[in-house]
């Protein structure tokens, strides 16, 4: 199988018949099953995600999405920052009008709530294709308040270490976002931000570049 991807915790190998597999590496969570699941309820609902042909514990079997990454187009295109933190708003409104199916459980950073909250929607987990932006990585998905959601992107975003152009850039993202948003962020700050710093996947100088930015 040819590899055309890879993540944190797992690789993504083209399949035939336009769909890719994906599949967790050795030693990581073995959650594909439940994200599977859940990406088919979303799918029902009319959100954009991958279309889910099988899973298991460890191994999706999915529609390859073919476009780039958000974060990709806004390297390519930086004068769409202000678009783009709009399309995000935009999928965080579809997503938080889906009510959580009662299989989806909440997390420490979700606060109380009912509904589908994704819990790391940036660029860089948005796929731009032809029929339009499709959302990928369902791992860390809960049950909760949708200020939650919001305020964890704020959180990911303000602490990524980028070069200077595109911090200025991801400033204007988050202030279309906030704006366009139907959502209040600011009662998730108070939840999300030590959820966030205690990410052990977090490096050192993202969490100080949070703490900067927010306060923690």
């Amino acid at each position: 199988m040819e590899l055309i991807g890879r993540g944190r915790d797992a690789d993504v190998y083209a399949l035939a018949d336009g769909r890719v597999l994906r599949r967790y590496r050795a030693g990581g969570p073995a959650r594909a099953e439940a994200e599977g699941r859940l990406m088919t309820y979303l799918g029902e609902q009319g959100f954009p995600v991958p279309r889910v042909y099988d899973a298991n514990a460890t191994d999706q079997v999915l529609d390859r999405l073919e476009g780039p990454t958000m974060l990709t187009a806004l390297r390519r295109r930086p004068w769409r920052w202000s678009a783009y933190g709009r399309m995000l708003a935009r999928l965080h409104d579809s997503l938080h009008a889906v009510p959580a199916p009662a299989f989806l459980p909440p997390s420490p950073a979700s606060g109380s709530g009912d509904r589908v909250l994704h819990l790391d929607l940036h660029p860089d987990n948005v796929i731009l294709t032809a029929r339009g932006p499709y959302v990928v990585d369902w791992c860390n998905a809960a049950a909760g308040d949708p200020a939650c959601d919001v305020a964890m992107t704020v959180c990911i975003l303000r602490g990524a270490e980028l070069a200077p152009p595109e911090g200025l850039g991801v400033r204007v993202l988050l202030r279309a976002l906030l704006r366009t948003t139907a959502t209040d962020a600011a009662p998730g700050y108070a939840r999300v931000l030590p959820a966030r710093l205690a990410d052990p996947n977090l490096t050192p100088a993202e969490a100080r570049r949070l703490r900067r930015a927010l306060g923690g």
